[in-house]
């Protein structure tokens, strides 16, 4: 093993490179992206120098790996865009604040109220069909609501 390691080419960084990066296609989420670009990058920079000891290949392959993703995961959180519309998929943000009538009536915490053509589950205190409730916030897919006084 030692011996293979003492003969490494700038191929095997190649490859190894390409490896990552065809394994990164089926679905890594990005987490070898980065580690087979470092892996490409030391088979280019053993290419240009080939006498480059094997140790330092893989400390140059470790500190570029670990460059490379904090590198880019600096610049991804530096990204935050200020939308136009900051509703967009928020579902149900859009009914705070309104009122609406119970569809179905709130017993055990749970019920049903109809916000346009959609019937949405809301929880808070029991309270029969028919009662105006007015949304109060949102905690998953679930409306909180409130009587109204209206």
């Amino acid at each position: 093993m030692i011996a293979y390691l003492q003969n490494l080419s700038f191929w095997d960084w190649l490859a190894f490179g390409t490896l990552l990066l065809i394994v990164e296609v089926f679905g890594a989420a990005g987490y070898l992206l980065w580690i087979g670009v470092a892996a490409a990058s030391v088979g280019v920079i053993t290419y240009l120098f080939p006498e480059l000891p094997w140790v330092w290949q893989f400390v140059l392959f470790g500190v570029l790996s670990v460059f490379t993703a904090v590198f880019w995961w600096l610049r991804q959180r530096g990204n935050k865009k200020v939308s136009d519309q900051p509703g967009l998929n928020q579902r149900g943000q859009e009914f705070i604040g309104r009122t609406f009538v119970l569809h179905e009536a709130i017993a055990g915490g749970r019920g049903k109220i109809k916000a346009g053509d959609t019937l949405w589950l809301v929880i808070g205190q029991d309270l029969p069909a028919g009662t105006t409730v007015r949304v109060v916030g949102q905690e998953g897919v679930l409306l909180r609501v409130e009587a109204s006084p209206e």
